[in-house]
């Protein structure tokens, strides 16, 4: 319900990004997709808890933003942020796949 809500509020709102975090953002989605998709598949399981959710959406968005910002200072950000989209990528279709066997039974 808190990601509906809060993407009709950016389409409504239209916020600027400012330049210097651009490059982060589009790592920091694809992290808090992996959190949601994981609090998903918990809650599906029946293993949920709101406090580990939070935790875990805030902790996967500032981990890959800070292996992305690491990624820049060392000069290999672009090979940082394809290896955290990868990973994360990886985590995202698991638990895809594991909301599609619970939901489907398949």
């Amino acid at each position: 319900m808190g990601l509906v809500v809060g993407v009709v509020a950016g389409l409504l709102v239209r916020p600027e990004v400012p330049a210097v975090v651009e490059p982060y953002l589009p790592i920091a989605v694809v992290a808090a997709l992996d959190a949601v998709f994981g609090g998903l598949r918990a809650m599906l399981d029946g293993i949920f808890d709101d406090k580990v959710f939070v935790v875990s959406f805030l902790s996967n968005v500032v981990v890959a933003a800070l292996i992305v910002f690491l990624g820049d200072k060392l000069g290999v950000g672009a090979q940082l942020s394809t290896g955290v989209v990868v990973v994360l990528g990886i985590r995202i279709f698991s638990n895809a796949a594991a909301i599609r066997r619970h939901v489907f039974r398949a």
